[in-house]
């Protein structure tokens, strides 16, 4: 790659991510009928697009069935909406006598889209960063680029129609590793969405921001002795067949139970499985890997007979999944890796706990976290199974593919599945709008807290009286008062003025004046060195002969209304400066010393 196509890529990222933090000022301020109305819209035109978005989608990658794509882009068009559309995303979202919860967007979704499922993803992603009230850029795999930027400017059509800022769906147009990498790493991206290869989802992890990353599937199944064997097999073949095996979901290895394995390869040869020879499986698995020992890509998506002809392996017309009997897991064993493609490892197992012990075997090579599968007809068999499992999908009687994305299941319906600390994932959940917010919860006091010493604590707003009650020999004398540290001045300052001093520069004055204070304690004296400082500079910066006007004292909240508002604050050598808006102001340079 060129160094000016990297360059023109971060730039563009950059571009984009500034962009959408202005579009997402806006955003975060709609109420929820105008975020609902949006999500609506897009939500429509990308289920009348889902036909043409998948046969562009395929064409593209040459990944998958047109037919299946179109199903996966209904299904995050439609599903995925219509059982988020009633969420509460803004305000009050739950309310109990004792807590109060309240949705906040976090800002800037980065979403990382991968080639496998590349419309389907990117229509799921921009549904729940807009529903979340966030902004989103869409970083594409260079290989399905056009179809992604297509979904994304059929759905930003329609939402800008619906009052959403054009640059609040944003998507590079020049992806590369650099430009991906500027995106996640942008100081102003709140958020990552990382569906991708492990080295994608580590770069995700390692990027510094708060990242939803997707790890690989390696999905096993096991069919348990008491399972309804013929509808078991239509199960798996349905999910690792549907377009052709590129959800990582989907089932990558069948472990049966001895007491039914013979039914089983049975009814895979009567529903269009086709067992291979050793010969034939030792072919097929030579090209299933790269010479680094690595899925070749080359397999990823296709059908079953491609992968055949391309091993130079003849099966029968109408073969729906090519299966091999495995004689292991790991490297020396291709066929037991995540192939996402219709080819199948088998096993058999005698009993439920070398079944599981089996299927763990499979997910710690290449799939902890994701997804496992089994077949029974008993829910106590099943619930031991799953407990064993280091996954965090347990589907039961059902396709892995569709129970895993909640299609056939109750499971909250998602393109991005989160692995758990199993697959280094920050989360085991369906990722999902609720995913996008952060939560702030109002919790009003229900058990009293009795101090030992006393009942009754005196409330922050009378700690001014402290000073009043020290004795004379903890007062600083007014002979002394020229000895004292302008540190420890300003320490004290600091301390009495943290929490009085909340907004503008203008206000800090006004909030010294309207504390609740005798008259005689509004004058400096000698016996408060607080209010004697504070008049000694105001006195200062009235004398001041600047024409610019400055200030007091100075707080993080003063500095980032300053940022803000894009204004200079003018201090002295006296202004009292809080650490946190000292580090802040120097670092964007917004003190200016007159």
């Amino acid at each position: 790659m060129s160094e000016d196509k990297s360059s023109i890529s971060q730039q563009e990222a950059s571009d984009a991510v500034e962009a959408a933090h202005l579009a997402f000022q806006a955003v975060a301020k709609f109420d929820q009928a105008k975020i609902d109305r949006i999500c609506e819209a897009m939500a429509q035109v990308a289920l009348r697009a889902a036909l043409r978005l998948g046969a562009m989608a395929c064409d593209e990658t040459g990944f998958g069935k047109p037919e299946d794509k179109q199903e996966k882009n209904r299904f995050a068009a439609e599903d995925v909406w219509n059982y988020f559309k009633n969420l509460k995303t803004v305000g009050v979202i739950r309310e109990t006598a004792s807590i109060v919860e309240i949705a906040s967007p976090r800002g800037v979704v980065a979403a990382i889209i991968p080639s496998t499922n590349p419309t389907s993803t990117a229509i799921f992603k921009i549904i729940i960063a807009i529903k979340s009230r966030n902004t989103i850029v869409l970083s594409p795999h260079p290989s399905a680029a056009r179809s992604i930027a297509e979904t994304a400017r059929v759905m930003r059509e329609v939402a800008v129609r619906e009052g959403l800022p054009p640059a609040a769906i944003g998507v590079l147009s020049n992806p590369t590793i650099e430009g991906t990498e500027t995106l996640m790493r942008h100081k102003r991206t709140a958020v990552i969405l990382a569906t991708g290869g492990i080295g994608l989802v580590r770069a995700a992890y390692s990027s510094g921001k708060p990242a939803f990353g997707v790890g690989p599937g390696n999905v096993p199944v096991f069919i348990e002795k008491s399972a309804n064997v013929e509808k078991a097999v239509s199960d798996i073949l349905t999910s690792t067949c549907f377009d052709n095996g590129t959800i990582c979901a989907s089932e990558q290895s069948v472990v049966a139970d001895a007491p039914v394995a013979a039914e089983v390869r049975e009814q895979f040869k009567a529903q269009g499985g086709h067992f291979l020879d050793q010969s034939e499986a030792a072919q097929v698995g030579a090209i299933l890997l790269t010479e680094q020992r690595t899925l070749n890509p080359n397999i990823v998506g296709k059908s079953a007979e491609y992968i055949a002809n391309l091993a130079g392996v003849a099966v029968p017309n109408g073969t729906r999944c090519l299966l091999a009997d495995c004689g292991g897991v790991g490297r020396d064993f291709p066929w037991s890796i995540e192939k996402l493609s219709p080819t199948l490892a088998f096993f058999v197992a005698d009993g439920i706990e070398a079944g599981a012990q089996r299927c763990l075997e499979i997910l710690q090579f290449g799939g902890m976290g994701h997804t496992a599968g089994m077949h029974t007809e008993s829910r106590e068999a099943a619930i031991k199974y799953g407990a064993q499992m280091p996954a965090s999908r347990i589907i039961i009687n059902s396709p892995t593919t569709h129970g895993a994305i909640g299609f056939s299941t109750d499971l909250s319906p998602s393109m991005t599945l989160g692995c758990g600390s199993w697959g280094g994932n920050v989360t085991s959940d369906n990722v999902s709008p609720i995913h996008l917010m952060d939560v702030k919860r109002v919790a009003f006091e229900t058990r009293s807290v009795q101090s030992s010493k006393s009942k009754v604590q005196n409330p922050p707003e009378f700690q001014i009286s402290n000073f009043k009650s020290q004795s004379e020999n903890q007062r600083p004398k007014a002979e002394d008062r020229k000895n004292i540290k302008r540190e420890e001045i300003s320490a004290l300052v600091d301390k009495f003025l943290r929490g009085k001093i909340t907004a503008t520069p203008n206000q800090a004055e006004n909030s010294i004046e309207e504390q609740k204070l005798k008259p005689e304690d509004q004058k400096p004296n000698a016996d408060s060195p607080v209010k004697t400082i504070i008049h000694e500079l105001k006195s200062e910066g009235a004398a001041n002969g600047s024409k610019q006007k400055t200030v007091d004292f100075v707080s993080e909240i003063d500095v980032k209304k300053a940022i803000a508002d894009g204004v200079k604050i003018y201090v002295t050598a006296k202004t009292i400066i809080t650490p946190s808006a000292r580090d802040l102001g120097a670092e964007r340079e917004i003190f200016a010393k007159v």
